[in-house]
C-alpha cells in the first residue's frame, strides 16, 4: 500500500513545486513592472505604485517559503506578464495601466489552496487601485485625443462602405476613386460643421447661464424690507427661509462679490470646452485621416477586386486599432473591443457593398 501511495504523493508534490515557481517568476516580475511604472509616475501616484511592488514582494516570500530548498532555477514568468513588463519599461502610460488592471483581474490565487486568503484579496484590492490610477490618465487624457479615435473610425467605415457601395454597381476605378475623394471631403466638411455648431453653442448655452454682473450695480438700490434678491435666491433652489436669511446678509454686509451674491465664481471661464473653429478642425483633419485608408489602392491605381480586398485590409487593421484604444480607455477588454469594432465596419461595408450589387444589376 505505501510503495503504491508515495510515487502518487510525489508526483503531486512536484506538480505544486512546479506552479509555486511559476507563480514565483509572476511574482518577482509583477514588482519590477510595478517599479518600472513608478520610475515614471511622481509625488503620490509613484509612491502607490511602489506600494505595489511591495506587496508583490510578500507574495513573493510566501512562495519562496513553501519551496524552501527546493526554489531551483528561476523561471521564466508567464508571456503575458513578460509583455507587460516590457510596456511597463518602454510607454507606462494609461494603456499599460488598463491592462495590468485586467491581469491583475485573472488571479488565481482565490481558487488556489496554497494561496492565502489575504494573498486572493491582496489581488483583488490591486485591481481596484490600479483601475483607480488607470482612470486618473483616462481623465488626463484630452477631449481631442478621444475624438481623434472616434472621428477617425467613422471616416474608415463611412468611406469604404461608400466606395464598396459604388463600386460593386461596376462603375471604373476612376468613379470609385473620385467618389472617395468627394466622400471624404464631404464627411469631414459635414463633421466639422457640425462639430463647430455643437462647441459655439454648448457655450452660448453655458454663457446665458452665468448671472450678468450689472446685478452689482443694483445691490444698494434694493430696499432692505422689501427685495428681489430673496427671489433670486429662491429661483436658485434655496427655501424662502434660506432665501432671505442670505439676502439680509448680503444686503448688510454691502458685498459686490458676485460668487457670494449667487454661489457661483464671476470669472468663469469655458477654455475646457474649447473653440468651435478648433473643434470643427480637429474633427475635420480626424475624419480624413480615417476616410483617406479605404481610398489608397485606388490613388495608387490598383483595380478591381484587389482594391477591394487591398483597402478592405487596410481598414480592418485600422478598425482593430481604433477599437482596441476604446476599449483601453473604457477599462474594458481590448480584444473584444477591436473584434466588435471590426465586424460593426465590415457589416456596414458588406450591406453597403451588396445594396451597389443590387443596384448595379437593375441598372443594367
Amino acid at each position: 500500500m505505501t510503495r503504491a501511495v508515495t510515487p502518487s504523493r510525489s508526483h503531486t508534490q512536484a506538480r505544486s513545486q512546479r506552479r509555486w515557481r511559476r507563480y514565483l517568476a509572476d511574482e518577482r516580475a509583477e514588482a519590477a513592472m510595478y517599479r518600472s511604472l513608478a520610475r515614471r509616475r511622481h509625488g503620490e501616484e509613484r509612491e502607490i505604485l511602489l506600494a505595489l511592488a511591495d506587496a508583490e514582494g510578500r507574495h513573493e516570500r510566501h512562495w519562496l517559503d513553501l519551496l524552501g530548498d527546493e526554489v531551483g532555477r528561476p523561471l521564466r514568468p508567464a508571456l503575458r506578464t513578460q509583455f507587460l513588463g516590457l510596456l511597463a519599461r518602454w510607454f507606462g502610460s494609461v494603456f499599460v495601466l488598463a491592462l495590468i488592471q485586467r491581469a491583475e483581474a485573472r488571479s488565481p490565487y482565490s481558487k488556489d489552496p496554497d494561496a492565502t486568503p489575504t494573498m486572493a484579496a491582496d489581488e483583488q484590492m490591486h485591481e481596484e487601485i490600479v483601475r483607480a490610477l488607470a482612470e486618473r490618465g483616462r481623465n488626463r487624457l484630452s477631449g481631442s485625443f478621444r475624438a481623434a479615435v472616434f472621428g477617425a473610425n467613422d471616416g474608415l467605415v463611412s468611406n469604404l462602405s461608400l466606395i464598396l457601395g459604388v463600386g460593386a454597381s461596376g462603375v471604373s476605378s476612376h468613379v470609385i476613386l473620385v467618389t472617395g475623394v468627394a466622400g471624404l471631403f464631404a464627411g469631414a466638411l459635414s463633421m466639422g460643421a457640425g462639430e463647430y455648431v455643437s462647441v459655439h453653442s454648448q457655450r452660448e448655452l453655458l454663457e446665458a447661464s452665468q448671472p450678468n454682473p450689472e446685478v452689482l450695480k443694483i445691490i444698494p438700490d434694493l430696499g432692505v424690507d422689501n427685495n428681489e434678491l430673496a427671489l433670486l435666491y429662491r429661483a436658485h433652489g434655496m427655501s424662502e427661509e434660506q432665501a432671505r436669511k442670505r439676502a439680509d446678509l448680503v444686503l448688510g454686509e454691502g458685498t459686490a462679490d458676485t460668487s457670494v451674491i449667487l454661489d457661483q465664481p464671476s470669472d468663469v471661464s469655458h477654455e475646457e470646452i474649447g473653440t468651435g473653429m478648433g473643434a470643427a478642425l480637429s474633427s475635420f483633419c480626424f475624419f480624413a485621416s480615417g476616410a483617406i485608408i479605404p481610398i489608397f489602392p485606388y490613388i495608387f491605381g490598383m483595380s478591381g477586386m484587389t482594391a477591394v480586398f487591398t483597402a478592405a485590409g487596410l481598414v480592418g487593421v485600422s478598425l482593430l486599432g481604433t477599437g482596441a484604444v476604446v476599449g483601453l480607455l473604457s477599462g474594458a477588454s481590448p480584444a473584444k473591443r477591436a473584434l466588435r469594432q471590426l465586424a460593426i465596419g465590415y457589416g456596414a461595408a458588406a450591406a453597403t457593398y451588396l445594396l451597389g450589387m443590387l443596384f448595379g444589376t437593375e441598372v443594367h
